[in-house]
């Protein structure tokens, strides 16, 4: 038997050995979900032995982590704007860059009626509804299997959401305060030198931008003056070196007070305009 330190340390190597990037790091968060430790338990217990069956369980996922398989994938959850959202194959596993368009939105979402084009795992309506004072939220997805994880997602955090099968507006019947979107905006010709993890595990419907990575921007632009209401606000995440292409589709558009808003790392992440109506 090895004791909890032993596991960890043994799982570390592996990861590192297969290429892992976050090696020391998903070796303990599968150690944590495995054995329910926490960092002060783990820190006052390393030295003891897990059961026998915990410890093969968490060799394990070790293996499975081996071949790319995302952490959130094999742990079945992903924390964003301090919620815990479950995710499988079939949604973009939120990211941390993503919550600095659910705050952006929060600073005109107060009784605002929202609208979540490109939904996935429900996390930013979600995280809206129950964060931002907002007065409606509805979420919207061409995907089947991302919408029954955004409901149970919803359910699971007892969030008032609507969620529509559509294919962007094409099944929207109504005007929104605000129109939000995190759409796919890979190139489709980058997508091949994602990291494996990205690349292989995740959603392709949720990445896949088109030739210039703009296609969704394009056509979700084209419609918002149909499902906007006056002095309505756009808000899109966006790559870090699509702003200047989309700020000038949203001026073009007529929409006002654009401007973009950088991440954590200094990247242009979120592009916010206003309609000038």
């Amino acid at each position: 038997m090895s004791t909890y330190k032993e596991l960890l340390l043994s799982a570390q190597k592996i990861l590192k050995a297969n290429g892992i990037a976050d090696a020391e790091l998903d070796a303990w968060y599968l150690l944590a979900h495995v054995f329910g430790l926490s960092r002060s338990e783990f820190f006052l217990h390393g030295h003891e032995e897990g059961s026998e069956e915990k410890a093969l369980l968490y060799n394990e996922l070790v293996e499975v982590r081996s071949s790319h398989i995302p952490l959130q994938h094999i742990i079945g959850t992903q924390e964003f704007m301090g919620l815990e959202f479950d995710v499988d194959e079939n949604v973009l596993i939120p990211r941390q860059d993503t919550e600095i368009l659910v705050e952006e939105v929060m600073t005109v979402s107060n009784d605002k009626n929202v609208l979540d084009l490109c939904t996935g795992s429900g996390c930013i309506i979600i995280s809206l509804a129950k964060l931002g004072n907002i007065k409606k939220a509805v979420g919207v997805d061409i995907s089947k299997k991302a919408l029954k994880i955004a409901k149970r997602n919803a359910e699971k955090l007892n969030a008032n959401v609507t969620f529509i099968c559509s294919d962007l507006f094409e099944k929207i019947q109504e005007k929104f305060d605000i129109i939000v979107s995190n759409p796919p905006y890979i190139r489709s010709a980058d997508i091949f030198n994602l990291m494996p993890e990205v690349r292989d595990h995740e959603p392709k419907l949720a990445l896949d931008g088109g030739v210039d990575g703009l296609t969704f921007y394009e056509k979700i632009i084209s419609k918002l003056d149909r499902f906007l209401n006056p002095h309505g606000y756009v808000f899109f995440e966006i790559g870090h070196d699509q702003g200047e292409d989309i700020c000038n589709m949203l001026e073009d558009a007529g929409f006002v007070d654009i401007y973009i808003k950088k991440d954590l790392g200094g990247f242009d992440r979120v592009v916010c305009a206003k309609w000038h109506i």
